[in-house]
């Protein structure tokens, strides 16, 4: 239940009409509070401050209408320049970080504002009464109305702003960028249960991860890329029936109707049990949605600045800087993912082996940053240059000798590639002296 609620939150977080419709809701509120508060008010603010709150009930209307045409207009054009910031997002970069954008929070709000200026300026103008309808005019929410038009004026400067500002090549990759390594933060390393140290249990895991016999799969009821996963229930619904879960598929794959996410067998400490009826609400355990979320697949967050990158790199964009920006950036994530622990593959509880699980590894993610770049690149030598340069930014905070490892065979391809396919010598001399430069770093 907890991770539907997640996953409806974050459907609505991505919608550009949650937050507008709040915004109404809250607008016609206000609306309605102000009325009654001038129906009700014994002070007389005509008096006082005539010029403010002496208009009549015919000026009141006007002004109103105004500004509801006003906002509703400003409303429109917001939603057009946000829908024209679609198309072109999508084409040069990626439809993959559309969502991003959708969820930008300044969007949202500002486009709310405008709706709802709208909403409320009819919520007051069907207040107003002429004096042959029994005077009535609420003077301060006309006031308000007028005060929120102005605010409509500076909100609608800082929109065009934030859309340009949010287009730029710069702010789109660092944004990705940044959510990215607040994914690493929030998960490595992972507290899932006891990592299995006992050397015999480890070749046990190792071996049932292998193993087909003696599981029984239990088939996923939806179809979709598994989004999260709560691996603190699945790890007490394996402590609480003394069974061994294996979860098949790796956090962002997708997942067939019918395939067997899970696989269960009885735990060694009830080998002499008859096996029980697995029960099929482990499905309650993962979200499984219609795309890719960051949260818990930094896998997502890399593959976006790869897409950017090939995007970059195709012959109809052919923009090496925002090649070469999206490397540095996946450098900066290889970076803070090679000094990070990485949770072991199988937990337990105690001595007994409870769950095992799919974690990508750090070879895994080197690849997936690299690979596909390096194929795209392998005639420029500006973005194989700077891939170097990530590569030994990843080194320079390596401690583990098998992760020094995976970086130098990268730097070797990268190398090797330019070596292969850049036809000037001058230009392949450049990648072989920043070669040998940098080759100290990861040995």
């Amino acid at each position: 239940m907890k991770l539907r609620l997640l996953q409806q939150w974050q459907l609505l977080r991505e919608s550009l009409w949650f937050v507008p419709g709040l915004m109404v809701l809250a607008a016609i509120a206000a609306a309605f509070g102000l009325v009654r508060y001038d129906a009700q008010t014994t002070v007389q603010g005509t008096k006082h401050f005539p010029l403010l709150f002496g208009i009549g009930a015919d000026a009141s209307r006007g002004m109103l209408t105004a500004i509801a045409g006003s906002m509703l207009t400003v409303a429109t054009l917001a939603f057009s320049v946000t829908l024209a910031a679609f198309s072109q997002i999508s084409t040069q970069y990626s439809p993959r970080v559309l969502r991003n954008f959708m969820r930008d929070q300044v969007n949202q709000v500002i486009m709310g504002y405008f709706v709802g200026v709208f909403a409320y300026c009819l919520a007051v103008l069907g207040t107003i009464r002429g004096p042959e309808e029994g005077k009535f005019v609420p003077s301060s929410a006309v006031l308000a109305g007028l005060l929120l038009a102005m605010g409509g004026v500076a909100a609608l400067v800082f929109f065009i702003h934030h859309i340009a500002e949010s287009l730029q090549t710069g702010t789109l990759v660092r944004n990705i960028a940044l959510e990215t390594l607040e994914a690493v933060e929030d998960l490595f390393p992972s507290h899932f249960g006891e990592a299995v140290a006992d050397e015999r249990q480890v070749a046990t895991a190792k071996q049932l991860l292998r193993e087909q016999a003696g599981w029984h799969p239990l088939p996923a009821t939806a179809c979709g890329y598994l989004q999260r996963i709560d691996t603190v229930g699945l790890l007490h619904w394996a402590i609480r029936h003394r069974a061994v879960l294996r979860i098949n598929f790796p956090m962002g794959a997708f997942v067939g109707e019918g395939q067997p996410l899970f696989s269960v067998r009885q735990g060694q400490d009830a080998p002499g049990e008859p096996r029980a009826e697995w029960p099929a609400h482990l499905m309650d355990y993962v979200s499984i949605g219609r795309h890719r979320n960051i949260e818990q697949d930094i896998g997502f967050g890399i593959q976006q600045l790869v897409d950017i990158a090939l995007k970059a790199l195709s012959i109809g964009i052919n923009d090496t800087t925002t090649a070469i920006m999206a490397v540095d950036y996946l450098g900066e994530i290889c970076g803070r993912l090679a000094r990070r622990e990485f949770p072991a593959p199988w937990r337990g509880a105690g001595q007994h082996l409870r769950v095992l699980v799919n974690i990508p590894t750090f070879e895994d993610y080197i690849r997936l940053s690299f690979n596909l770049v390096r194929l795209n690149a392998q005639n420029n030598p500006a973005v194989l240059r700077r891939m170097l340069r990530a590569l030994a930014l990843a080194g320079e905070q390596v401690l583990l000798p098998e992760r020094k490892a995976v970086l130098r065979e990268q730097a070797a391809l990268v190398l090797a590639s330019a070596e292969a396919n850049i036809p000037n010598d001058y230009e392949k001399h450049q990648v072989e002296a920043l070669y040998e430069e940098l080759h100290s770093v990861w040995q």
